[in-house]
């Protein structure tokens, strides 16, 4: 018969539930803070972020940690274009670089895809190229490229927190759609659960956008690496380059191109 659990270690628990209810929510809290929430020291609350990340529920970095499974709140696009932001520019300047004249390239919804999109607008040279997107923001961010560039947006229904359409409608036109590039944007890029996003009516059309496109390029900041949301869209060996940013975990970034994921992290 096993011991009892002593006094201690329940709380103890219960403290470290609380503590990834909050990272979970947060996204990141730091050690101090983690302190001063729970009146604990410092050192008690790295113990207890050691303890929760053995577990694989949280990734440890500098100065606190992150949630590896989030909880799912999605945020609109407006809450979310300043969060590294600046990374997210250099992202998109990477992603935007590697396409070439005469390409179809698709462009998925979110804030790094937008960046993509704005790094396309500014390749003065870049000529025959169609860009087919499910955002309404980006098709307006590249309509001033017309006719240099040709811009064919997917129809269905409006969803005002992303400025994206989804179904129903917006993937028939997919099925005669076969794309050279897909710039694609998630929420979450981990070495075993894949590529993942937090809402459920744009990972339905994401799945087309990758079925409908040869080369597969996630664009991912590096608070995404390591996090896993709602619905998976693909698993890592049906993507061709993940390029992410200088905030990604070198752990991370590791563990994905020993997994064959081939990982361009933009400066």
């Amino acid at each position: 018969m096993e011991d009892a659990p002593t006094s201690e270690a329940k709380p103890a628990q219960l403290r470290r539930q609380r503590m990834l209810d909050l990272i979970r929510l947060e996204e990141f809290v730091g050690v101090a803070e983690l302190g001063e929430r729970f009146g604990v020291s410092q050192v008690t609350a790295r113990t207890d972020l050691d303890a929760l990340a053995r577990r694989g529920l949280v990734r440890r970095i500098r100065g606190g940690a992150m949630s590896r499974i989030a909880a799912g709140h999605e945020r609109a696009f407006e809450e979310t274009e300043l969060r590294y932001h600046a990374e997210k520019e250099i992202i998109g300047r990477a992603a935007a670089n590697l396409v070439t004249d005469g390409e179809t390239v698709i462009l998925d919804v979110g804030t790094t895809t937008t960046e993509a999109a704005r790094a396309l607008a500014a390749r003065t040279s870049l000529a025959g190229v169609t860009v087919i997107t499910s955002a309404l923001n980006i098709a307006l961010e590249l309509e001033p490229t017309i006719p240099r560039l040709t811009v064919v947006v997917l129809g269905g229904t409006l969803r005002p927190l992303q400025h994206s359409l989804v179904d129903p409608l917006a993937a028939l036109p997919l099925a005669h759609v076969n794309a050279h590039t897909l710039l694609l944007g998630c929420n979450g890029v981990d070495p075993v659960a894949g590529v993942t996003n937090v809402n459920l009516p744009e990972a339905d059309v994401k799945r087309r956008l990758l079925a409908a496109s040869r080369r597969r390029i996630v664009l991912a900041d590096g608070s995404k690496l390591g996090t896993v949301h709602l619905a998976r869209l693909c698993r890592l060996d049906e993507v061709d380059a993940v390029v992410t940013g200088p905030s990604a975990d070198p752990g991370v970034v590791d563990d994905l191109r020993q997994r064959g994921v081939d990982v361009l992290v933009a400066t």
